[in-house]
């Protein structure tokens, strides 16, 4: 069961977490540009490994989380595997979930994903999303996952 083969994110996704990772990068960088026109320290002493640091984050990284994760969902569960340096492989039974809601920032938006969130009963780790979902898929999954909520129904 769990040895089926994953389901990898929507390609946008990396659009997404690069987009991400720059805007993350975009202060500091604007910082150093300006401490680099003030000639306070050498120059590149700063700009250039916070250069560095913004093709990893915008670069490299989100191709390798988005080749970490994925799902498989079967007749009864959804399994998320995540992870680049901490692996995690959760398996959420449907009998366990209390509500399902799709979500979408601007970003996501923008490049038509989404992030399917299941909320299920207990406190720990009550909440599982996949992120990097085409629109209509996550769509789709929530009401294939309601159906099968009423058919289970008492």
């Amino acid at each position: 069961m769990d040895d089926a083969p994953l389901t990898p994110l929507d390609p946008a996704y990396i659009k997404v977490a690069r987009v991400h990772g720059l805007l993350a990068m975009l202060p500091l960088l604007v910082g150093a540009v300006a401490i680099e026109l003030a000639d306070l320290l050498p120059p590149g002493l700063i700009f250039a490994p916070l250069a560095l640091i913004a093709v990893l984050l915008a670069g490299l990284m989100p191709v390798r989380k988005w080749r970490s994760r994925g799902f498989d969902m079967g007749a009864d569960r959804l399994r998320v595997v995540k992870g680049v340096l901490f692996h995690a492989d959760t398996v959420v039974p449907f009998s366990r979930v209390q509500h399902i809601d799709v979500e979408q920032g601007p970003l996501e938006r923008t490049f038509g994903i989404a992030r399917l969130i299941l909320h299920t009963a207990g406190t720990h780790n009550s909440s599982v999303v996949l992120p990097g979902l085409a629109h209509a898929d996550a769509v789709a999954m929530r009401e294939a996952i309601r159906a099968h909520l009423q058919r289970e129904a008492p």
